[in-house]
């Protein structure tokens, strides 16, 4: 394990049963400020749209609000979705949040609104379900049935204006990186500044799920890479090494350099944390039904469901790969992840019931994180 591996944070924003959005707001607010006392690196807010348990719809509102509540954690999208999105909007709006607080936001893109990438191999071989280290690398799970969702099908309708067609993914990362240096010309040679935007002095990630197109765009130019342990366990590896393959020095990066995620609970001891963890794959199981994540649940409210066969096959990836225990054991399941893929960093997403429970899942795991040597004794 090597030492100094940073922890940061990935926030859906989710709203519990019986909560609200604005509540669900606030207590993101807050968990970042305490994610800064704890000492993680970074936090960043996902993207999401028409779901009634997620409240993070917009990445960079939250962002400036969250930066006039913080001072030193940096703050970073994980990610804008660019499928609906142009290189322009994503640049200004960043620009402007950087305009008030620069040098602390990671401009985290990622792709949406695509087929799957086909699979790759991996150069790193995996036997029985396990990494050589062990890591737990599940099957993998086909996300091609949500493509043909009504509910998946009304999002892009609404996201997009009448007749719109999103641009191609690598193009506009090219774009994103031309109007940032002030460099960008169209096709006939006119010159496009944005104010504010060109020159902000944001750090460029992006976010894949396989070794496929995002993590082919993240090594051609040289550009930090999040790889998704959380989202699509089976093919972390895959991406991971993708990126390295593909890989170019850059003014930015002379080598690779790559964030890997996970699903985390931690509690005093593991029957705990098994508890606040209950409602977690009912959870899932309303993401990948393609019905929209629900309000978290209680764990009273997820015993409640009665479980088919169809439904633990929807889930089972996701709930075999969550770690959940003491601050001790996930600490060890942590090392294992960060082992396996090789990451710089590590990114932690942690979801319970109750506010007070994940401030403390992540206060915990600090505190184990620092005891190992990865957090500065200051942090």
């Amino acid at each position: 394990m090597s030492p100094g591996i940073p922890l940061g944070v990935l926030d859906l924003v989710p709203i519990s049963s019986g909560s609200t959005a604005p509540e669900a707001l606030r207590n993101s607010i807050e968990l970042a400020q305490h994610a800064e006392e704890f000492g993680y690196t970074r936090y960043w807010f996902a993207e999401h749209h028409l779901n009634p348990g997620v409240a993070g719809t917009s990445p960079a509102v939250v962002l400036a609000l969250t930066a006039s509540a913080t001072s030193t954690i940096r703050l970073g999208s994980g990610a804008v979705q660019l499928g609906h999105r142009t290189a322009l909007s994503t640049v200004e709006e960043f620009g402007l949040i950087d305009a008030l607080h620069p040098g602390r936001f990671d401009l985290g893109l990622g792709r949406s609104g695509g087929r799957p990438s086909s699979p790759l191999p991996s150069a790193t071989p995996v036997v029985d379900g396990r990494a050589p280290n062990g890591l737990r690398i599940p099957p993998r799970f086909s996300f091609e049935f949500l493509l043909g969702s009504p509910r998946i099908a009304l999002q892009r309708k609404l996201l997009l204006l009448p007749n719109a067609e999103s641009q191609e993914y690598g193009e506009q990362i090219d774009d994103v990186l031309a109007l940032l240096a002030g460099t960008y010309r169209s096709a006939d040679g006119v010159e496009a500044h944005v104010v504010p935007g060109e020159g902000a002095d944001v750090e460029l990630w992006i976010l894949g799920s396989s070794g496929g197109t995002s993590a082919e765009a993240a090594g051609r130019n040289g550009l930090r890479f999040a790889a998704n342990y959380h989202v699509s366990p089976a093919t972390v590896l895959e991406a991971a090494d993708g990126y390295r393959a593909a890989f170019q020095p850059s003014d930015v990066l002379d080598k690779p350099y790559v964030s890997v995620s996970a699903d985390v609970v931690v509690a005093e001891n593991d029957e705990a944390a098994r508890e606040l963890a209950t409602g977690y794959g009912l959870w899932v199981r309303s993401i990948r039904t393609a019905r929209g994540a629900i309000q978290f649940p209680t764990p009273d409210e997820a015993r409640a469901h009665v479980w088919t066969d169809e439904d633990r096959d929807l889930v089972q990836d996701r709930v075999d790969t969550q770690f959940v225990g003491s601050p001790g054991r996930v600490a060890d399941q942590l090392e294992q992840l960060q082992e396996a893929a090789g990451a710089d960093e590590l990114l932690i997403t942690t979801i319970t019931h109750a506010h007070t429970d994940r401030v403390r899942s992540y206060e915990l795991l600090a505190q184990e994180w620092r005891r190992r040597g990865h957090l500065s004794p200051s942090s």
